[in-house]
């Protein structure tokens, strides 16, 4: 399959946009107007990337974890109510009273996030459902990482989504640890989890992490599959993250990871690949404008949201929901 060169440059400059932007969150974390946990997908970007060339329409809504930042920009949601929902501000995407992991954007197709593991699963396929009883257009995506596959609720939906053939994907980002567990300690030595899952009866596919246009190539099927066959699909998708599993910083120093399989991811990063595959196209003169772009799009975006003002009182149980 041939792939345009607008799609590859899309592609990458959603991948540096949000690579950049998490990157001002953890550098910026430590003065205080960041106050609730965050959970950063650098090194994970290009699973989001693609959300902006094949699902921005809001007939595909999405529904993800407590690492949502990328999935939320990746699908159009707005960097500036972004930023304002992270430092609690009435701007925010919800409100200022969700923080990181409760976003929330009805106008860019994204549902919500959830803190609870595997929480959004079942909440997804409510969503396919709906769009089934109704008979709309679209179809649900739910983002979730490894350490769901380890809840029932897991099960229990993909059941259910294959009984009642519902428009959905199931996207499993697969970055090898639930905190500070490794799946050597988690899962069953050698499984696949895309294989283990396929033999629940749903079509499964994987994806290269590293790669961020096989990954287009493999949503492009998947939208392709639940449209036309009117039937879910599950895809795992190999990554990594650089940074701690909750928090600005890196923590090598905790030694849960060597020092050599950081440095092979990062030496594998999605932004290089694309450069070094795609270089005809992606040129210095090129990444230079882009990187020029999306810092002015990040300082005007956080510089708004500090100056934007904190809920009201009067309102803080508006919205509230348990």
């Amino acid at each position: 399959m041939k792939i345009s060169q607008k799609i590859i440059t899309q592609i990458y400059y959603q991948i540096l946009r949000i690579r950049k932007i998490e990157s001002k969150i953890s550098e910026e974390y430590d003065e205080w107007k960041m106050r609730c946990p965050v959970h950063l997908s650098i090194g994970q970007e290009s699973i989001a990337a693609p959300l902006s060339v094949l699902f921005k329409n809001r007939k595909y809504e999405v529904l993800s974890s407590h690492r949502a930042h990328a999935h939320y920009l990746g699908k159009g949601g707005n960097l500036y109510k972004l930023i304002s929902e992270i430092m609690g501000k009435s701007t925010g995407c919800s409100g200022g009273k969700g923080g990181s992991m409760h976003l929330s954007d009805k106008d860019a197709g994204f549902l919500l996030s959830t803190a609870i593991v595997a929480n959004s699963i079942p909440v997804a396929a409510g969503v396919a459902l709906s769009k089934k009883i109704k008979k709309e257009e679209g179809l649900a995506l739910a983002f979730f990482g490894d350490g769901a596959i380890e809840e029932g609720v897991f099960y229990e939906t993909i059941n259910f989504s294959i009984i009642k053939n519902l428009p959905i994907i199931f996207i499993c980002e697969n970055n090898k640890y639930s905190v500070y567990s490794n799946l050597g300690v988690r899962q069953p030595k050698n499984r696949k989890i895309h294989k283990m899952v396929e033999k629940i009866g749903i079509k499964s596919l994987f994806s290269n992490g590293l790669d961020a246009i096989e990954i287009y190539k493999k949503y492009l099927f998947a939208k392709n599959y639940v449209e036309k066959k009117n039937k879910p699909i599950f895809l795992e998708i190999n990554t990594y993250r650089y940074l701690e599993h909750c928090g600005p910083f890196n923590d090598d120093n905790l030694k849960y990871r060597t020092k050599k399989e950081i440095g092979f991811w990062k030496k594998n990063d999605p932004l290089i690949i694309l450069e070094k595959k795609y270089n005809n196209i992606l040129t210095k003169k090129k990444i230079s404008y882009f990187k020029k772009i999306i810092s002015d799009e990040i300082n005007l975006s956080f510089n708004r949201a500090k100056r934007s003002k904190f809920p009201k009182s009067s309102i803080r149980e508006k919205e509230i929901y348990a």
